[in-house]
């Protein structure tokens, strides 16, 4: 991947070397990181990929002063288990206890309970986002959809095959159970506050519009506890080695010396993954 000159263009400065102690981070080794940091935008994916070069450089130089690495190492494998030893023995994370545990629990109870699931048949009328004539078209032939069935509830599947663009209708566009997070967001948010029955209009998202019949509602249940606790305990252990992280990578930062880059407060996140 080519790196932008910013040097070519009008009125811009050429950005400051980024060095790690008397190590340079040069721009093609950043440009051929950046394939494993997407992003928006190529400036992002950019700061996020030089981030992580000298996130990976603090620690080897660390244990390269540590003896744990030779100086010259090219071995990628053998680098990433002497980080991976490097940190486990030099980086002090807090395990959370049990009322660390419980108080979590007790404040955030709706992250912790059963999605609700929703039995859902529909009739997907295609039209691009950008077609406003077909947009126009495919909501007013839903229109005449909703007043056949609302006469005849029974025609949905037979309406299902002949108008659909979902391979649902297949199976007479039956979509099945559905939890959040399963179709896109525009139709998810719209099915969830959305009462059993037919619907009584059509539903947009970038596809088109949607002929839709929540069949049968099952409302999420709350968990305990004693249900979530493993889960509690994950999440809190991880919170507390980003923290841990974040404060090593400063305290190595400010003792090699970087320059050209400020590490942000998840410099260490691709390290987390």
């Amino acid at each position: 991947m080519q790196m932008i000159d910013i040097e070519q263009l009008p009125g811009r400065a050429a950005p400051p070397p980024i060095r790690v102690g008397d190590v340079a981070i040069d721009e093609e080794a950043i440009a051929l990181e950046m394939q494993y940091h997407p992003a928006e935008t190529a400036g992002e994916a950019q700061q996020q990929a030089a981030r992580a070069l000298v996130v990976k450089e603090l620690l080897r130089q660390r244990a390269h002063l540590l003896g744990l690495l030779p100086a010259q190492s090219q071995d990628d494998l053998q680098e990433d288990s002497v980080i991976a030893a490097l940190l486990e023995q030099e980086l002090k994370v807090p395990e959370p206890t049990e009322e660390d545990c419980q108080r979590f629990f007790d404040m955030h109870r709706e992250r912790f309970s059963e999605p609700t699931q929703l039995r859902v048949r529909h009739i997907l009328l295609a039209a691009a986002p950008d077609d406003s004539q077909g947009r126009d078209e495919a909501y007013q032939l839903g229109e005449e959809l909703l007043k056949e069935l609302n006469q005849i509830p029974e025609r949905f599947a037979e309406f299902a095959q002949r108008h659909s663009a979902c391979p649902s209708k297949e199976s007479d566009g039956d979509l099945g159970w559905l939890v959040p997070g399963q179709t896109v967001a525009e139709l998810d948010r719209a099915l969830q506050h959305l009462p059993e029955g037919l619907h009584e209009r059509p539903l947009a998202s970038r596809y088109g519009w949607h002929v839709v019949s929540i069949d049968e509602r099952r409302e999420g249940q709350a968990l305990t506890y004693e249900q979530v606790a493993e889960r509690v305990h994950h999440h809190l252990r991880e919170q507390s080695t980003r923290r841990a992280l974040r404060h090593y990578l400063l305290a190595l930062e400010s003792e090699i010396g970087v320059e050209g880059i400020v590490l942000d407060d998840d410099a260490g996140g691709s390290l987390m993954q």
